[in-house]
Parts: C-alpha cells; structure tokens; sequence
C-alpha cells in the first residue's frame, strides 16, 4: 500500500457530532464564536460521540492496536473538544494527558464574515465556489487551498510527533473531506518522488483534485478509516 512509504501513522477521522449549531442551522465556522461553550454538542451529538468511540475502541481491538498507540488530535472548537473528550472518555484515555492533543490547524474553515452565524442553508454556495476554482476565497473567509495548506502542516505536526501510533483527527465536514481528499490523491502517487510528507501533500494541492472534496462528506458522529 502506497500510503505506508509516506506516512509513520494510521489514520480515522471522526466529524464532530452533532453540534447546538447544527440544531440552529446555524454557520459557526470563527475561532473567536467556535470556541464558546455555547455552541457544544447538542444531546444527539452527545450520543453519536459515544456510539463513536465506541465503534472506533472496536476497530482497535480487532486490529489488536494497544491503549497506549492511541492518539486523539482534535480542533480547539467547542464542538469538537466535546466530541473528543467523549471518545477518550470511551476509550478510557485521560484527555488532559499526553495521548490527546489540540491542533489549532484542524479549526473548521472560515467561511467569512457574510457566512458567519447564517443559515447553513448557504453551504452550497460555497461548494459551487469549490468545484469552480478552490483557489477563489468567498469575501474575507478561506477557499479550500487555505485549508489544505495548514492541514498540511497538521499532518505534518502529527508525524513528526507520533510514529507508529492510531491517530483520531477530530474536526470538521469541510476541513476533513480536504483532508481525505489529499491523503488519497497522495495514496494513489505511488512512484511520487517525494519523500516528505507536507511536500508529497502539496503536490496534489492543485484544482483538479481539491475541486473533488465533496465526494469524501461525513455525516455528524461519523467515523472512516483513512489510511
């Protein structure tokens, strides 16, 4: 498998669960609003988290990955925190410890300020923007070479600090569709003569790949093995 050569981990992603946001239909994608408590999971989320990190301690056991593998990467949202926490609770991981760490990088995408706290409805708006040109920046916010570049450099963080280990991102819808999206393009260079990991990813940072992330979408509470 391709993936093996390039990268020193194994990787699930893990969108957040459904969040007091996503009950609002509501889009909640700045620092300074996605990291206020109020915008946690909602109960549901709760529970998807739960099923979650229950489905993921299964996946590990059946691979036979020891407790002490395992490691949780998480965007500093409300939402995701909270879903992170749930799974390592699951898990029986102490969230503070060192098995668990935040990622600023793994934040959701903003969207800019047009789009912040409006209906979700608008989502599609920027999707379309997307498959046009993942270059373009909707007004003030991020395109989705914005985020893949400092996704990049989360991937870059987690294999330089772990090796060997099962690692959970817990982020976002858009931001993980990206990531998949780069992590299979990557996958698929097997004669890549790119030997380090942030260089083989931005190699396939280009439209005709980026333009494709919506193929990868999650559902809230949604877990997938990655690579």
């Amino acid at each position: 498998m391709a993936a093996q050569s390039f990268l020193r981990n194994r990787y699930w992603v893990l969108r957040h669960g459904k969040s007091i946001p996503n009950e609002k239909g509501l889009i909640v994608s700045s620092l300074e609003n996605g990291m206020l408590a109020e915008y946690q999971l909602a109960s549901e989320g709760e529970k998807q988290a739960q099923l979650a990190g229950e489905l993921f301690k299964k996946e590990l056991d059946d691979a036979d990955v020891p407790l002490e593998s395992i490691r949780i990467c998480y965007s500093p949202f409300a939402r995701t925190a909270h879903t992170a926490r749930i799974v390592a609770s699951v898990l029986n991981i102490p969230f503070e410890g060192p098995q668990c760490m935040m990622i600023e990088d793994l934040r959701e995408r903003y969207f800019g300020p047009s789009y912040e706290l409006m209906s979700h409805d608008r989502y599609p708006e920027i999707w379309a923007l997307d498959e046009k040109d993942p270059f373009e920046r909707p007004e003030g916010g991020e395109s989705a070479a914005d985020v893949v570049s400092r996704l990049v450099k989360a991937m870059e963080k987690m294999e330089t600090e772990f090796q060997g280990c099962a690692i959970l991102v817990v982020s976002h819808g858009d931001p993980l569709q990206m990531l998949q999206t780069i992590l299979n393009a990557a996958k698929e260079r097997a004669g890549s003569d790119y030997t380090v990991v942030a260089q083989r990813l931005e190699a396939v940072k280009v439209p005709s790949v980026l333009s494709t992330h919506r193929k990868f979408a999650l559902l809230t509470g949604e877990l997938r093995a990655v690579v």
